[in-house]
């Protein structure tokens, strides 16, 4: 009579390496994303009249303005200047993220792709 289930005589050779590398990449992947929350990343708009600095984990820390980007005459232009300065930082976070898993995973590309989590 066959056994049900499971492998004769416990996991193969090959599966305990592959489930050491997962953790492995598991812990590296943890400590990248620690690493990346303390970095900081800025961007400027308006030719440096408004500056913004977010963190790695995508909080806005910092908002520089020049003198001469307040205008209350202007308050519209300003507010742009804002939103486009704060959308480059988060985007060069993200971007950073991005690279860092991609150091990691060593291009396996999506692994999404077929696998069901």
């Amino acid at each position: 009579m066959a056994k049900r289930g499971g492998f004769p005589g416990g996991v193969p050779g090959n599966m305990n390496n592959l489930m050491k590398q997962a953790q492995r990449m598991q812990r590296q992947m943890e400590e990248n994303a620690k690493e990346l929350e303390t970095k900081e990343f800025s961007a400027a708009a308006g030719g440096g009249a408004v500056e913004v600095t977010v963190s790695g984990k995508k909080e806005v820390t910092k908002v520089q303005l020049s003198k001469e980007v307040v205008d209350p005459e202007d308050i519209e232009m300003l507010e742009d200047l804002i939103v486009a300065a704060t959308n480059e930082a988060l985007r060069k976070a993200e971007e950073a993220s991005q690279e860092s898993m991609s150091k990691l995973t060593g291009g396996l590309g999506g692994l999404g792709s077929g696998f069901p989590f």
